[in-house]
């Protein structure tokens, strides 16, 4: 994707207001915004060389908490962490401030497994439309949504094929270009037909799909009458092209499982299965068998703790077996799957939301819930590692609160560091009547009422 960056966080989406306004921690403007460093006479925001300017600029964010306790420091620019040091211990001087005391930092997660073409329909009265400005509007806007609560990359898998041809796609990647510089959004075509002579449109239309620009490979075998020919046309089209594959799969069948081991071994840069909650219902033994399979091929798994996604057709009742995976040494990520459409009429397309569930119903420690959501998606899509690190990739999520647990327990304010920008902010007020109580227990307060008549 470009690198160009428009110049200022984005607006609220529509549908998807927040409760934050007035200033930002440490009282900047706007959070994150370079001084005096505007795009110059004659070039649009969206100029590359005010891009350019809005990505090299410096931001310190001072005072952070990390997840192993240190707080520090941490100067970015050019779109990578520069310095990291103990808080305190760098100077501002031309940067921009973000004061994070009392907010903890971490590697912003990534969404692996979004459908920004069905986004948001969840109350649509009548038939969804597919028309290009419509899908265009809800994949903007999913996208949007998402990196608020911290995803600055998501990866949209859309539908091809049938009466709506190619159109959704050609909406998605039409919202990707009007996106960057705010979150990087890439797309996985995802015919559903592709075997024998019935196929044939679907294989035509899927290299038309690469060609377009789909990034992504991918494809339902489970409703393919002939699922190895399916595997077949997918596995051979993404070798082709030198593009990852991305497959849904429910994960109920074994012998379907070996057969995208089988197929996929060795193919780089990978291939990755999900949302397989089919795997939970299968007997401890078969799915042991199942999970070595796919550890052994190298194929990653993305679950959906929030539900399933519309595109099988079906609802699963469980995740699956994250625990049970991992030991085997399949790496694991975590999707949020549906955002208010068929799949999930009440999604919310929050990384930490999937981290809680899996820390809370799944098993893991916390830690291991979030590394999920962040190292483990963002490897799944094939994105480098973050860490709060010189030399590190500037996508950061600062949420309030001082460990993990915390915050994927409670984690309503936060701010999103895209390429080394502060791109977009969620602040949360909690206030308490004047009461003796709140008074003797010291209740957390961000702001207070005005004193009542």
């Amino acid at each position: 994707m470009s690198d160009s960056q428009p110049p200022q966080p984005p607006p609220s989406p529509r549908n998807g207001r927040g409760d934050g306004g007035g200033r930002p921690p440490g009282g900047s403007p706007s959070p994150g915004t370079p001084p005096a460093r505007g795009p110059g006479p004659g070039r649009p925001p969206g100029h590359p060389a005010a891009a350019a300017a809005a990505e090299s600029a410096a931001l310190l964010l001072a005072g952070a908490r990390l997840a192993d306790g240190r707080l520090v420091d941490v100067r970015l620019g050019g779109g990578r962490i520069q310095a990291v040091g103990p808080a305190g211990s760098m100077p501002s001087g031309a940067s921009a401030r973000v004061d994070l005391t009392g907010w903890l930092l971490l590697p912003a997660p990534a969404e692996p497994h979004a459908h920004g073409d069905t986004a948001l329909t969840a109350d649509c009265a009548g038939p969804v439309s597919h028309a290009p400005e419509e899908v265009q509007r809800r994949a903007t806007e999913a996208a949007l949504l998402q990196l608020g609560h911290g995803a600055t990359a998501v990866r949209s898998h859309v539908r091809i094929g049938g009466a709506h041809g190619l159109g959704p796609l050609e909406a998605v990647l039409q919202a990707r270009r009007s996106l960057r510089g705010l979150t990087d959004l890439t797309a996985a075509a995802v015919p559903r037909l592709l075997s024998g002579t019935a196929g044939a449109d679907g294989r035509a239309m899927l290299r038309d799909a690469v060609r377009m620009g789909a990034s992504v490979v991918g494809g339902c075998p489970d409703l393919d009458p002939d699922p190895a020919g399916h595997l077949e046309v997918v596995l051979g089209l993404a070798s082709e092209h030198g593009c990852p594959v991305d497959l849904h799969t429910d994960g109920g069948d074994p012998d379907g499982l070996a057969r995208i081991a089988a197929m996929a071994r060795g193919l780089r840069p990978g291939v990755v299965i999900g949302p397989c909650g089919g795997l939970s219902r299968l007997p401890l033994e078969a799915a042991h068998r199942a999970a070595d399979r796919l550890a052994e091929a190298g194929v990653r798994v993305t679950c959906l703790p929030q539900g399933d996604c519309a595109a099988l057709e079906r609802r699963g009742l469980r995740t699956a077996p994250v625990r049970l995976l991992r030991a085997a040494g399949v790496r694991v990520a975590a999707g949020s799957g549906a955002l208010r459409d068929a799949g999930n009429p009440v999604g919310r397309g929050d990384p930490l939301e999937a981290a809680y569930l899996l820390a809370s119903q799944g098993g893991l420690r916390p830690a291991e819930a979030y590394e999920a959501v962040g190292t483990a998606a963002r490897e799944a899509m094939g994105l480098p590692e973050v860490r709060v690190e010189p030399g590190a990739p500037a996508e950061l999520l600062a949420v309030r609160g001082d460990r993990i647990a915390g915050v994927l327990s409670l984690a309503y304010s936060r701010i999103v560091v895209h390429r080394g920008r502060v791109v977009a902010r969620t602040s949360a007020v909690r206030e308490y009547c004047d009461s003796a109580v709140a008074a003797a227990l010291d209740l957390p307060r961000q702001g207070r009422m005005e004193p009542g008549p």
